[in-house]
């Protein structure tokens, strides 16, 4: 079920009106919460509900196991399986073709037949979000940090909660799980800024995201027609769309886990606002960034040691990284090509300099903030390119003398009033960055109530103006 379909506009108002009518009963609330969002996932198919039943067990029985066991040897044997029962469905689920394919591959290079054929599997839909989020509990509880949980409804409901299910935030189960062991008052103000975060996710996603992809989508697939100044132009068009996208599912997740009284982490903190690719990191799907941090790069022994020894940890996160974006090169040598941009900042020791939301437009913060957005938009073709001799090309025509020349593509004219709006999506979220999200305090900027729904009421009518006739997936969702 996604977010911006007819469906959910059904789904949400009765699933919010049978969890409060029993505000007084928090086991038929979680209850509630646990059969709609097995509802909302088996949306899509329902034989996907075997699987993250299946994770949902292992997971539940491992906690428990390890809880009970004070033995360390088998507390080991007990997160050992986790991970490889975990992992082993997403490498299967997501790489198995990869891996054929590459060793196929590997065979005919060297001189040789040999052809392992590739199976037709559907990929689940945010298996790598609900794995990871799954892992994470069993690694606190392994490490002494986190109580099992032995009520299994309060930990399948952590697993599949719907708001956040499909596309994060990845959230820990210190914060996410004992969320559904206490009463939850319904409360007007926090359920009124989460509608006001749906409404502005809803924005980013059906006006920005949809609209920006036209042309991306355009460009990108017809890049050998276009000049390097259009491909780059498609670079950005692309880059606000895949900010739209997944920071508007985002918002609308945490938006809605409000009505629930649920409080949901910070999953982007207007990223294009960084001064440099360290700070970009920092405010850019901050659930995984901070997932890699704890439980890859810090073991791994993160800052400490040798230059070199941080080097390498660096490049090990930022490939993992691109590998689990997708089953393809691009995303590998993506998550390289940011290594590469951030290991200058390290051996410099100024990846920890901007810490702090941007203060002003200084001529300093105007540059950094257009070389730092520079970089991504480049690294973002490899993100979004077919496959790597795509992005080569693409890459070459950017490099020429043709990028001089204007840039000119289908329907361009058409095209400036979506330039216009993601204008408008800058300023807003400038003017709020030091805030959760861009309509965030609104009501506190603009006092007057008619002035205020008549903003509301223009943001949807900019949606329905704009909006695609069909349903259009999320990109995240293939991941």
């Amino acid at each position: 079920m996604l977010f911006n379909s007819i469906d959910f506009a059904y789904f949400l108002p009765i699933v919010f009106v049978l969890y409060w009518l029993f505000k007084s009963n928090i086991k038929i609330q979680n209850l509630i919460l646990f059969i709609a969002s097995y509802i909302f996932y088996g949306w899509w198919e329902w034989k996907f509900l075997l699987l993250i039943l299946l994770s949902t067990i292992i997971d539940y029985s491992v906690g428990i196991a390890i809880d009970k066991n004070k033995n360390i040897k088998f507390r080991k044997i007990f997160i050992v399986l986790s991970l490889v029962m975990n992992l082993g469905m997403l490498i299967f689920f997501k790489y198995y073709n990869f891996f054929i394919e590459n060793f196929n591959q590997a065979f005919l290079f060297f001189g040789s037949v040999f052809s392992i054929q590739s199976l037709q599997i559907i990929l689940p839909v945010g298996i790598s979000f609900y794995t990871f989020q799954t892992l994470s509990y069993s690694i606190d509880v392994y490490r002494g940090n986190l109580k099992a949980e032995y009520n299994f409804i309060k930990f399948a409901t952590y697993v599949s909660f719907f708001p956040q299910l499909v596309a994060g935030p990845i959230e820990r189960a210190s914060n996410l799980l004992p969320q559904f062991s206490v009463k939850r008052e319904f409360n007007y103000i926090i359920a009124v800024e989460g509608m006001r975060q749906i409404l502005w996710g809803l924005f980013k996603k059906m006006v920005i995201a949809d609209n920006c992809a036209l042309y991306a989508n355009d460009i990108f697939n017809n890049s050998n027609e276009y000049n390097g100044s259009t491909l780059f132009l498609g670079a950005i068009f692309f880059a606000f769309q895949i900010y739209g996208d997944f920071s508007g599912y985002s918002d609308i997740a945490i938006g809605t886990s409000k009505l629930f009284g649920f409080h949901l982490m910070k999953n982007f903190d207007y990223p294009y606002f960084s001064r440099d690719i360290a700070e970009f990191w920092r405010r850019w799907h901050i659930s995984l960034s901070t997932w890699f941090r704890d439980y890859i790069y810090i073991p791994l022994g993160g800052s400490n040691g040798s230059k070199l020894f941080q080097i390498r940890n660096v490049f090990i996160i930022f490939i993992i990284s691109g590998f689990w974006h997708g089953a393809n090169w691009t995303f590998i040598v993506w998550g390289i090509l940011n290594a590469l941009f951030f290991i200058p900042l390290l051996i410099s020791k100024k990846n920890r300099t901007n810490i702090e939301v941007v203060s002003n437009l200084s001529l300093k913060n105007i540059i950094s903030i257009f070389m730092t957005f520079i970089l991504v938009v480049l690294a973002w073709i490899l993100f979004r390119a077919n496959d790597f001799s795509h992005a080569i090309d693409i890459y070459k025509s950017i490099f020429s003398n043709n990028f001089l020349n204007f840039p000119s593509y289908a329907n361009y004219k058409k095209s400036y009033s979506i330039i216009c709006l993601l204008l408008f999506l800058v300023c807003v979220e400038w003017l709020n960055r030091r805030k959760d999200f861009g309509l965030s305090e609104l009501h506190l900027i603009v006092k007057n109530r008619f002035v205020r729904w008549f903003l509301y009421s223009s943001i949807i009518f900019l949606i329905f103006m704009f909006m695609e006739t069909e349903d259009t997936p999320f990109i995240y969702f293939q991941f």
